[in-house]
This record gives structure tokens, C-alpha cells and sequence, in this order.
């Protein structure tokens, strides 16, 4: 596949398609185990060393490197329709999710099943988003770790439906968003890898 750091003429699929049948049954039994052998406390540790992790990779980075589209091949966990955004853009994303996990919970732990249903094809971020996305990144990652630190309990009777997981408490929703994180982490990396060599090849 050729590389791309500008948003060519390219065919994928539309949002919200979801991922391969087979690779879905597979990130629904890794995400089962996950939640099984998980805890509170390892999944704040998860979110807390991507969220160091990606803040390393950008401050890594010029500010054209970070805004360019680059296309990279399809990573597992990562929607066809995903893989030609910026580094920007992916914040913007991590940001939009865990915004929305945070309002999910937050109606979970009062007792609430959200309305409406949640979308993948909802969450995708704006093409023009500037470096000003770390600052709200950042917000949102303080406010997931804000929530769980108040909650007594996070083993909620009420559920809410993950497109490709299920109904969830808010346990299951903590354990995905910082599951969540690592994924787009890679597609940063991906990014990062992708741009270097369109850039050498010059």
C-alpha cells in the first residue's frame, strides 16, 4: 500500500461499519477476560500510563507532523473508516469518547440507563482540529479519573449498550475506555511510523 500524509483520493470503508466478524468475536472474548481479571485500580493504571504515553508522542512532534492525514494500514481495534486522521484528530477523538464515557457513567452510577444508543460513527473527530485538542485531551482524561475516584461502586445494576460489547456497567465502561486509550495509542505510533517514511522517501 502506498503512504499518504495528505488526504488523497482514498476509499474506506463509511463510519460506523465496525470491525471484521472474525476479528470482532475475538476483541469481545480478549474484552470479557479483560473485565474478569481487571480491577479499578489496574485500569486507572492503564489509562494513566497511555495518557503519558501519548502525551510523549505528540510533544515528540512539530506541529506539522501532528496535523498531517496520514493513511496507515489497518490496525486490530481500529475502524476502516479511522485510519487516515492526524494525530490531532485522534486526541480530538480520545477526547469525544471519554467525554461520552463520563456522561455513560455518570448516569449508570445514579442509578440510569442513558437514552438513546451509542455509535461509533458518532464519535468521529473534526478534520481542522489544532494543537489546542491536548488541552481538552487532557480535561477529559482528568475527568474519567475524577469520576471513578467518587464512585463507591462501580458495579452498577443499570446497563448501557457498547456497540460492539454490549450492555455494560459502569465497570465494564471504565475498563473499556482505558482499553480504548492503548488502541489509538498504537495508531499514533502507526502515524508517527508512516509519516517518517513518506518524509525519508522524499
Amino acid at each position: 500500500m502506498a503512504h499518504t500524509s495528505t488526504p488523497g483520493v482514498v476509499r474506506l470503508a463509511p463510519p460506523g461499519t465496525g470491525l471484521p466478524w472474525p476479528e470482532l468475536q475475538i476483541a469481545r472474548l480478549l474484552f470479557r477476560f479483560r473485565r474478569l481479571r481487571g480491577s479499578r485500580a489496574s485500569f486507572d493504571a492503564d489509562m494513566e500510563r497511555e495518557r503519558r504515553l501519548i502525551l510523549g508522542l505528540v510533544g515528540n512532534a512539530s506541529e506539522e507532523d501532528n496535523a498531517a492525514r496520514v493513511l496507515i494500514p489497518r490496525l486490530p481495534g481500529l475502524e476502516d473508516s479511522s485510519r487516515q486522521w492526524s494525530v490531532w484528530m485522534t486526541l480530538d477523538h480520545l477526547r469525544i469518547v471519554n467525554e461520552g464515557v463520563v456522561r455513560i457513567m455518570g448516569e449508570l452510577l445514579a442509578g440510569r440507563s442513558p437514552a438513546g444508543a451509542a455509535s461509533t460513527a458518532a464519535v468521529k473527530p473534526a478534520v481542522d482540529v489544532d494543537s489546542s485538542v491536548i488541552e481538552s485531551f487532557e480535561r477529559s482524561c482528568d475527568s474519567v479519573v475524577k469520576l471513578v475516584a467518587s464512585a463507591a461502586n462501580l458495579r452498577t445494576a443499570a446497563r448501557y449498550a457498547h456497540p460492539w460489547f454490549g450492555p455494560l456497567d459502569a465497570f465494564g465502561w471504565h475498563a473499556m475506555v482505558s482499553m480504548h486509550m492503548s488502541i489509538h495509542r498504537r495508531q499514533i505510533e502507526a502515524i508517527r511510523r508512516t509519516r517518517r517514511s513518506c518524509t525519508s522517501d522524499r
